[in-house]
């Protein structure tokens, strides 16, 4: 399993790992906008020996500036009252802008997409945050929910958005509420550093693939602890070099996206098991969501949670992924 991974022969990208019930918000409670910014950040902070490593490494031909979106609030569309405001000034670019500014301690927001599907996460800050668009085009229900008692809420502030997305790849390379980066994160850099031999989007793939099955080790203490709501944070997964499968993919999905590759975020279920993994958009090939190595005589499915521990023959972590089949997308992000 820890073969690196060659481009010829690579045809598909999945990253596989347990997450528990509570990761990603998987309870369903009741209740070219943006700007760019080319990180020139400081490599000897992005975890490791990136300084060294970035100067003995041979240069690609292809150019691994990161070019990092930033989403923003511009206040051409909004709802708001004196708690909450809700922007939805840059819709085209598949993303909404939400603050909470009120006194409730416990705040949800819900997105209602037109396929059908409702994400329900925490707001926590007073600062805007983005959250993706990630139904399509449609008309999405975007509503601040404030707690009342025990699991009761009412509505805060709600707004029925009409949504044409022109940019198709907007909600998987803006960062979001589970996959937060900046021009100065670490996680950056070290996209830019591992990317730096690359000739095309998929040896950047594969070397952000297999640092991170060398370098991040299950978190079995923080997975059978996890709280409900948990967020990863990309730059913190680096320099512990510890994660679940969350911190797995939301730090490629970082990373990814700094290097202009679209990457979504996928949660969901192989079995019974809860999962978190990523797909990534290749130019000629489309989305890809399993990477699978031909090593000659067969093609075997790359799972980074197997690969960074025992060589997949760690007996506790099965336990936690199940057999890896009949995987079921719930959520993208």
């Amino acid at each position: 399993m820890r073969k690196k991974l060659q481009s010829l022969g690579l045809c598909l990208l999945l990253i596989l790992c347990l997450v528990s019930a509570g990761c990603g918000d998987s309870s369903d409670e009741s209740p070219a906008g943006g700007s760019t910014v080319s990180s020139t950040s400081n490599d000897t902070d992005s975890g490791g020996d990136s300084a060294s490593s970035e100067t003995e490494s041979a240069s690609g031909s292809r150019d691994n500036t990161p070019n990092v979106l930033v989403p923003e609030a511009s206040g051409e569309k909004e709802s708001s009252n004196e708690s909450a405001v809700i922007d939805y000034s840059n819709t085209s670019e598949g993303y909404v802008m939400v603050r909470y500014s009120g006194e409730n301690g416990k705040v949800k927001l819900q997105i209602a997409c037109p396929d059908g599907i409702t994400y329900t996460y925490d707001l926590n800050s007073d600062s805007y945050e983005a959250f993706p668009l990630s139904g399509g085009n449609g008309s999405y229900s975007v509503t601040v929910f404030e707690n009342i008692s025990d699991n009761q809420y009412a509505t805060c502030l709600g707004e029925t958005i009409d949504v044409s997305i022109e940019n198709e790849f907007g909600p998987y390379l803006y960062p979001n509420k589970y996959c937060t980066f900046t021009a100065s994160s670490k996680a950056v850099a070290k996209g830019k550093e591992l990317a730096k031999s690359a000739d095309s989007d998929l040896d950047v793939v594969s070397s952000v693939y297999n640092y991170v099955i060398d370098n991040i080790e299950y978190d079995y203490d923080h997975a059978e602890n996890l709280e409900n709501g948990y967020i990863p944070d990309p730059d913190t997964t680096l320099s512990t070099g510890k994660g679940i499968c969350l911190d797995y993919a939301s730090l490629m999905a970082c990373m990814l996206r700094s290097q202009s590759i679209p990457c979504q975020l996928e949660v969901g279920y192989a079995g019974e098991a809860y999962h978190a993994w990523i797909s990534v958009y290749i130019d000629d090939v489309g989305w890809v969501n399993g990477m699978i190595e031909f090593n000659g005589s067969e093609w075997q499915i790359m799972d980074p949670t197997f690969a960074a521990t025992s060589g997949g023959n760690d007996e506790q972590l099965k336990k936690f992924i199940g057999d890896g089949e009949n995987y079921t997308v719930k959520y993208i992000y």
